[in-house]
């Protein structure tokens, strides 16, 4: 049997959920057993809805709406030894990451990060992982009666996997942590950047932030989430939420439009991931052309504007 953790934010669902209930599904699927959701505290969408993408059934653990890493994990390990749990998938979101060591120990599993495949064998499991900040591949095997496997965020992709409804059960937990919680700072109105099909992302060339207007009307005709390079973010001119790199969010989008950003070797780890990277900059020798897909040499202040121009037309 395969465990999903199904995590919610602010009570619902994102796609990080769906791709990771579609995965443990294909696992389970491949082995002839059953997937099984859990999830924690208040959702607006019914639990039901996570059958669509492969859940046999949703084990709906009521008794606390607030992340708390070791409470969290004592009620996922004691559910992975109820039911024989043979994998326990998570999502690499910040909380499933801080969860999983805690979980791997408890439920005495190995532990696998990274995963970027489905397990190519369950005898013994074996499951590639990306490595050296996306630079290398590896094949890891585990030989634990019970594996933790931490997927990355938008790299499997999702779609329909089953029926429309799971079966669904509701158990009260009480769930007692051993943090604090401290003051959340949310952003909102924005579209999430690990979970970003597209994502335009600017650096020190803009020249100050009076000049992210074009940057962002560029994203929003993309429908595009919005970045920034880490000396941008350290000098105040965007939020630290938008930093994308190896010290800030990594992200592997469809399409990442670099404009103005050197692509020096902290940047590209955390954006390696993307599918297809367009690199724009007025400096031809500038290193993020070598990993770049499509490549403009030009001033952003006149390609910026010229491409979000025939974008609209294009689009529209």
């Amino acid at each position: 049997m395969v465990l999903i953790f199904a995590e919610t934010w602010n009570g619902q669902f994102k796609k990080s959920t769906f791709e990771a209930v579609r995965y443990g599904a294909e696992c389970a699927k491949a082995q002839g057993s059953q997937a099984i959701a859990v999830v924690v505290g208040s959702c607006e969408p019914l639990v039901e809805t996570l059958g669509a993408y492969g859940a046999a059934k949703v084990i709906h653990l009521k008794g606390s709406d607030r992340f708390e890493p070791h409470a969290y994990a004592t009620a996922l390990s004691a559910l992975a030894a109820e039911l024989g749990a043979t994998q326990i998938v998570l999502n690499g979101t910040a909380n499933g990451k801080s969860m999983a060591g805690l979980l791997a120990a408890m439920a005495q599993a190995g532990c696998i990060s990274n995963v970027t495949a489905l397990p190519s064998s369950f005898s013994p499991l074996t499951v590639q992982r990306s490595a050296f900040s996306s630079k290398g591949i590896e094949q890891c095997s585990s030989q634990t009666a019970c594996t933790v496997l931490v997927l990355v965020p938008n790299a499997l992709g999702t779609g329909p996997a089953g029926s429309d409804q799971a079966a669904a059960e509701d158990r009260n937990v009480a769930f007692v942590g051993k943090t604090t919680p401290g003051a959340a700072h949310v952003a909102s109105g924005k579209i999430p950047l690990p979970e970003a099909e597209r994502v335009v992302s600017a650096g020190r060339g803009m020249k100050g932030p009076d000049h992210w207007g074009m940057v962002e009307e560029l994203a929003a005709v993309l429908n595009a989430g919005t970045a920034c390079s880490k000396p941008v973010s350290d000098i105040g001119w965007r939020p630290h939420s938008e930093h994308v790199g190896q010290t800030g969010i990594q992200i592997n989008p469809q399409l990442y439009i670099a404009i103005g950003i050197s692509g020096a070797i902290q940047h590209l780890a955390g954006v390696s991931g993307s599918k297809t990277i367009v690199v724009i900059n007025n400096d031809p020798e500038a290193p993020f052309f070598k990993a770049a897909d499509y490549g403009v040499v030009g001033d952003a202040f006149d390609v910026i504007p010229r491409l979000t121009a025939a974008l609209k037309a294009h689009l529209n």
